[in-house]
């Protein structure tokens, strides 16, 4: 099933608990939650307060992504208030077997993230423990970037050696997602599409979730 998970990074914070039930409205079943440490990316976004909070207000599954540089020691909080899944990036994971396996002893579901310049190869030995990779479709560390065309080879690279290993992990997709792109994301392979801006920074951010979802499962069905 394709899912829209709307990212609160766009979201008007001083307005976060009525943007939250608008896409929980509108049919979300996932919320993307951006969490940045200035140091493995150049910006600070939310910590593990927000995430509490937002947990209070909504049943919508948290997919939390983690782009700080110190994710073993931070995971097991952000799974304790509230995370339901956990990405860690490749690139600031020494030991990524055990820190995957680690989210998932605490609880949440265990996802990975490349950034645009780390090939899909250096996930050969935890495809096995994943449940959801994370292409980044633009350099993390803040929104409103433009897609790299070529995260839709990675994607496409990445489906194709999950059908022939006989694994499930979902295919996600992070920067740069609009309405225009969104057909060509499913079509190479993707199933969950973060969106931001596309949704959040338009004047019905309901209508733009849903007009976003229906495109993405519209392609699904579409044979190419």
């Amino acid at each position: 099933m394709v899912e829209i998970l709307p990212s609160i990074l766009a979201a008007d914070f001083a307005r976060l608990g009525e943007e939250i039930t608008n896409v929980e409205k509108a049919g979300a079943s996932i919320l993307h939650v951006d969490v940045m440490d200035g140091q493995f990316v150049p910006n600070i976004s939310i910590g593990i307060p927000v995430v509490e909070s937002i947990r209070k207000i909504t049943k919508l599954k948290l997919d939390v992504h983690l782009m700080i540089a110190d994710a073993d020691h931070y995971a097991p909080a952000f799974i304790q208030a509230g995370a339901d899944q956990v990405l860690v990036h490749q690139e600031a994971c020494p030991h990524l077997d055990r820190t995957l396996r680690n989210i998932k002893k605490e609880g949440a579901l265990a996802g990975v993230v490349l950034n645009p310049g780390t090939p899909i190869a250096t996930l050969s030995e935890v495809l096995d423990v994943v449940d959801h990779v994370l292409i980044m479709s633009v350099n993390p560390g803040f929104g409103g970037q433009q897609f790299i065309p070529n995260a839709l080879r990675k994607i496409a690279a990445l489906a194709k050696w999950r059908k022939e290993l006989g694994l499930e992990f979902a295919i996600e997709v992070d920067g740069g997602v609009v309405l225009d792109n969104v057909a060509d994301i499913v079509r190479a392979g993707c199933d969950w599409l973060v969106a931001g801006s596309s949704v959040f920074h338009t004047p019905d951010c309901a209508a733009a979730f849903r007009q976003m979802q229906h495109a993405g499962r519209e392609a699904r069905l579409v044979k190419v």
